[in-house]
């Protein structure tokens, strides 16, 4: 867990700067500034973008991450592997841009009552999943060189600081709505230019592939890989956003911003996912190959606890100070109120499996995951459709809850079955009743008029009575030593 728990802490800094910041963006900024139609358009566009892109990687990430242990060899400049991987891309691509142009047709028809400011920027899109392939390339490149944090820095940081100046040039006027649009989509596209300058300066550009390498058995493994990586990274993009997509076609771009900023607040919970799932996929990998299972089974569970104990904080946190999120969005983001608790609830159960996927993907069973995922995003799309119409943008939420619970039900039993792998324990029980106690007391705290103290003194109360009990039972190892650690440094300062 050493390399994890060191970039583990640098990236969840880095990552949750970057949440401050997508807060004032998203939170503050996006409400008051733009349109709920303008906000839809916005994500819409990402969504897009970031569907298409992930096919357009034609699974090679899977490749990436599995297989370049295979490959590690500094001296020979990594066989390679890199110029594979980008030529992999290119030809995604243009399969993926001749498969969205080809679509126009549908996507605009589908658009034309609810959805047509989408109309005017539908070509913007093309040249976003290109850059977002290319990030997804060089940051899975940079995570397998065990700098996972530099991906994570330029994106959840720099890019977000660029968005805010943009944003706030929008609101004095200096720019019109069109060209917040184009500056927006380039500080999209920023953190893939600066990885590749990133790695020009550090030079590991290593562009020329060594097909002599590749030996048969090594390509047929890459092909497999690949075939099946193809399936689970459309799928798991697919359930990301498929729920903003049928919201705006079946609802309306306004609709599709109200889900999106909402659905923004539910997702906070998962920021230390990402950060530890992206770390520790690649030790997974080595351990896989080293037949490590003890450690695997080590980081699966200590990360299932350190993930809960944050993830569950930060959702009483958040449904504490529910009327307070609402006093910032204003009265028109209401109807997504429920969005919160739901999309919450949801991501409670991916962080409390934790790195499962990691493990699932890396292993020699790394095709069943492709069958989970399909099956979640069949389930997905199905219960959306059902419940959308009866519910609208809650029925998204629903739909997206159900089908969570039921794809982490089926990778949990799954390597319990295979392996004998499980996280849980009676800690996260206990965590449970913890934060039941400390929300329950939060709520006999009287509302204060100004809604920033009442910000301020509920979420120090419920920090507090969650955090106390949680230290003193030793809910997370890894928590109580990176706490006491501090202490230390404290101590050693003050003494000084």
């Amino acid at each position: 867990m050493g390399v994890i728990r060191k970039q583990s802490i640098s990236g969840t800094i880095y990552s949750y700067l970057g949440v401050i910041l997508g807060f004032v963006i998203m939170g503050i900024l996006f409400p008051r500034v733009l349109s709920t139609k303008e906000v839809g358009l916005l994500r819409v566009m990402v969504s897009y973008a970031t569907l298409f892109a992930q096919f357009s990687g034609l699974g090679f990430g899977a490749v990436t991450i599995k297989l370049f242990p295979h490959f590690r060899d500094a001296s020979r400049k990594h066989h390679g592997f890199l110029g594979i991987a980008l030529m992999v891309a290119l030809a995604g691509f243009l399969i993926a841009a001749t498969v969205y142009l080809l679509l126009r047709p549908y996507l605009v028809e589908q658009s034309l009552e609810k959805s047509e400011l989408f109309i005017t920027y539908f070509y913007y899109v093309i040249p976003l999943i290109f850059f977002t392939l290319l990030f997804n390339v060089l940051d899975n490149y940079y995570r397998v060189l065990y700098n996972a944090v530099k991906g994570i820095y330029y994106k959840e940081v720099i890019m977000r600081l660029a968005t805010l100046v943009f944003i706030i040039l929008f609101f004095f006027k200096i720019i019109n709505f069109h060209d917040f649009v184009i500056l927006y989509l380039l500080a999209l596209i920023s953190p893939s230019l600066m990885l590749l300058v990133s790695l020009i300066r550090s030079r590991q550009l290593f562009l020329k592939p060594d097909m002599k390498f590749i030996s048969p058995d090594l390509q047929k493994q890459m092909i497999n890989v690949g075939f099946f990586g193809i399936l689970a990274s459309f799928s798991g993009v697919l359930v990301m956003n498929i729920d903003v997509l049928m919201v705006n076609n079946m609802l309306g771009l306004s609709d599709a911003g109200i889900y999106a900023i909402t659905f923004y607040f539910g997702t906070l919970i998962l920021v230390p996912l990402r950060t530890m799932g992206k770390i520790s996929s690649v030790v997974i990998a080595d351990a896989w190959k080293n037949h490590d299972q003890a450690t695997i089974s080590d980081i699966y569970r200590r990360s299932s606890i350190s993930l809960s104990v944050v993830g569950v904080l930060l959702f009483i946190g958040i449904w504490g100070n529910i009327n307070n999120v609402f006093h910032i969005l204003g009265n028109n983001y209401l109807p997504g109120m429920m969005v919160i608790f739901f999309i919450g609830m949801a991501n409670l159960f991916d962080i409390a499996i934790g790195i499962s996927s990691h493990i699932i993907v890396n292993s020699k069973y790394y095709k069943y995951l492709s069958y989970f995922l399909l099956a979640f995003a069949v389930i997905l799309i199905v219960s959306n459709l059902l419940l959308i119409p009866v519910y609208g943008l809650v029925g998204a939420a629903i739909a997206s809850f159900i089908s969570k619970f039921l794809y982490n039900s089926i990778k949990f039993v799954f390597l319990y079955r295979k392996f004998r792998f499980q996280p849980l324990s009676y800690h996260h029980i206990l965590l449970i009743l913890i934060a039941v106690v400390a929300y329950g007391l939060s709520t006999f705290i009287p509302p204060f008029h100004n809604y920033i103290v009442d910000i301020i003194i509920r979420s120090s109360v419920i920090f507090i009575l969650f955090a106390v009990p949680v230290y003193y039972f030793k809910i997370s190892e890894d928590i109580n030593l990176q706490v006491n650690s501090f202490v230390k440094k404290i101590r050693k300062s003050i003494v000084k």
